[in-house]
């Protein structure tokens, strides 16, 4: 498969001006600053825009700067976040906070490699703020980027390989509008989102690039991008327990490293137990139960792990184990409960 990497190049002025008449309307373009572009970056990760918006305002308007954000407590950070998922995301954006205001005087550095030097915060996310912000011509090559690129090119390497994105990006950074960086990356970013689509057909009657894209001449916009098979996902199976006891509920904190590190969860053990097996498990906590109740089932997928939890719902007796937490009503409406817990949680709250 011939590759037009001249293609790219050919892109820069319809792109940006396709995108001066269609750009999308976006809290964090309409007020610009590096920690608007930062913090909505960050959550756009591993979250779609229409999901996001409601959370970034939310989040500006409690936390409005780099300072606020170093400062907050860890809790009511991931109360903001509760329902994007990927907690390690906000821990970063805390984290990198406070080092930018012990390190770097309460400003974001203003270099691709600076950046980088912060938690949370790689190549991708590095060239948005620096090209969106300081007018660095750094390519923000993402999803979107890559797909644009390998149909507008005819490129059917396989995008998930680290030595064809080496090449993606230089020759994005060649391509790249000099006086209009920020532009160019979120032209590309609103194309691949909105035009260039990564699931069903590509409009591409409503594309800058139609006139010389390879994919589009070629018949080839359900074959590009190529994408290297994803490993399976590793299945595990959870037994979540909802204990209550005098009108209280039981939470307990996960471990400080690991999936949903810090996060606030219901006590639950590995395995899917029979009732014989979850008052054994009771009772190594210190618990008897009055009632034992199963309260149904639920899935939920991690990047490379699935959850297929049980759950019982107790009225309980006894101490409990020493990392129990027992929260009434108000206390459990200010904790961040992880997604994952998700059908628990509602139930948890029609009991309280």
């Amino acid at each position: 498969m011939k590759e037009h990497w001249e293609n790219l190049n050919a892109l820069t002025a319809p792109l940006l001006a396709w995108y001066d008449a269609n750009r999308r309307i976006l809290p964090w373009r309409e007020e610009v600053t590096p920690y608007r572009t930062w913090v909505s970056e960050i959550m756009l990760q591993q979250t779609r825009v229409s999901a996001a918006i409601p959370y970034f305002e939310r989040f500006m308007a409690e936390l409005p700067d780099v300072g606020a954000l170093a400062s907050v407590r860890e809790e009511r950070l991931f109360k903001l976040w509760e329902g994007l998922g990927y907690y390690s995301r906000a821990r970063n954006l805390h984290r990198a906070a406070q080092r930018i205001v012990s390190d770097h005087g309460g400003e974001l550095p203003q270099t691709v490699e600076a950046l980088k030097k912060l938690p949370g915060i790689g190549d991708y996310t590095a060239s948005a703020i620096a090209s969106i912000n300081f007018g660095a011509p750094e390519p923000a090559v993402d999803g979107n980027l890559l797909r644009v690129a390998a149909r507008v090119c005819g490129c059917g390497g396989d995008i998930t390989d680290a030595k064809v994105k080496k090449e993606f990006r230089a020759r994005l950074a060649d391509a790249i509008d000099r006086d209009r960086p920020g532009a160019y990356n979120q032209a590309m970013m609103d194309l691949g989102a909105t035009v260039c689509l990564p699931n069903g057909a590509p409009l591409c009657a409503r594309c800058p690039a139609r006139g010389f894209c390879a994919a589009y001449r070629e018949g080839l916009t359900e074959i590009l991008p190529v994408r290297g098979a994803k490993k399976p996902r590793r299945a595990e199976e959870r037994t979540v327990f909802l204990l209550l006891r005098g009108g209280r509920l039981a939470v307990r904190r996960r471990p400080d490293t690991g999936l949903l590190a810090k996060m606030t969860e219901f006590p639950n053990v590995a395995g899917s137990l029979d009732e014989a097996g979850a008052l054994i498990v009771l009772a190594q906590w210190g618990l008897a139960a009055k009632a034992l109740v199963p309260c149904g089932t639920a899935k939920h997928i991690f990047t490379h792990i699935e959850w297929q939890m049980k759950g019982y719902l107790a009225e309980v007796d006894g101490e409990g184990a020493e990392d129990f937490r027992w929260v009434d009503a108000a206390g459990f409406d200010e904790l961040a409960i992880p997604t994952a817990f998700k059908k628990f949680t509602a139930l948890a709250r029609e009991r309280l």
